[in-house]
């Protein structure tokens, strides 16, 4: 097939990344490009499901055609999934663009996730005011304690320390919501935020997660343990100033 007859759906495929395609150009022998998948759609129009980035080589090395694998009658959000089954053991696309595409295949985790930061005004991909960057971690919570600890987590967050880039940060963001997933039964979330504004700013506690996590050794400094010290941090938080009778033993 002619790969200038080729389209790209970028809500159905990650985002094209031209120095990786030109690494492939630079070293392709054409026997060993194999086939892409590529879906036929109603209007007659190719559209590439997988394989973007040995296309846009070919096209680098100046290569016309490429040899495809030609998929019919697939909706947009069943061009999504097969993308996302073709490169679970591949190439893995990065978290945001798994995520956008898992959105358009309507898968439910990337759904339930979306819904609840558009209630809050958040976009995800990269921090700012309004932006969360930490992909993977807002997944992790909701795939591990919910929709509904989702949005608790970024309520509490925003009570305690208002809008800024500082908190949505991906530590914070994930002991908070590691521990409603766990304790939120017990837990008043407006007490929550005030007992975690009351041990300082968000720049603060992200200070001291990173202080306590480094004093835990090299093997205790990756993201999963940071979450964990920022867990104990907030059960910290809200044990403070509590009977022993009514404190949270995690």
């Amino acid at each position: 097939m002619y790969i200038k007859d080729l389209k790209i759906d970028p809500q159905a495929q990650r985002t094209l990344n031209e120095r990786r395609a030109q690494n492939i150009a630079d070293n392709i022998v054409r026997e060993a490009v194999g086939s892409i998948i590529v879906s036929e759609r109603a209007d007659g129009d190719y559209y590439i499901i997988d394989g973007q980035h040995r296309a846009r080589a070919c096209t680098l090395a100046g290569f016309e055609t490429i040899t495809c694998e030609v998929h019919h009658d697939l909706t947009q959000a069943q061009e999504a999934m097969l993308f996302l089954l073709k490169n679970r053991e591949s190439h893995k696309p990065r978290p945001i663009d798994e995520y956008h595409v898992g959105l358009t295949g309507g898968v439910s985790l990337f759904v339930d996730t979306q819904k609840i930061l558009d209630k809050h005004g958040l976009t995800l991909g990269s921090t700012s005011t309004n932006g969360v960057g930490a992909v993977s971690g807002v997944l992790q919570i909701t795939d591990r304690y919910g929709a509904t600890v989702f949005d608790r987590t970024l309520a509490v967050a925003e009570n305690a320390w208002g809008r800024s880039p500082e908190t949505w940060d991906g530590m914070l963001l994930g002991g908070i919501g590691m521990f409603l997933g766990r304790f939120g039964d017990l837990v008043n979330d407006e007490e929550l935020a005030r007992k975690i504004q009351d041990m300082g700013t968000a720049a603060k506690w992200r200070s001291e997660i990173l202080s306590q996590s480094s004093r835990g050794g090299f093997n205790h400094s990756g993201t999963g343990s940071r979450v964990t010290t920022a867990f104990r941090i907030v059960v910290n938080a809200w044990n403070k100033g509590r009977r022993a009778s009514n404190r949270i033993e995690p």
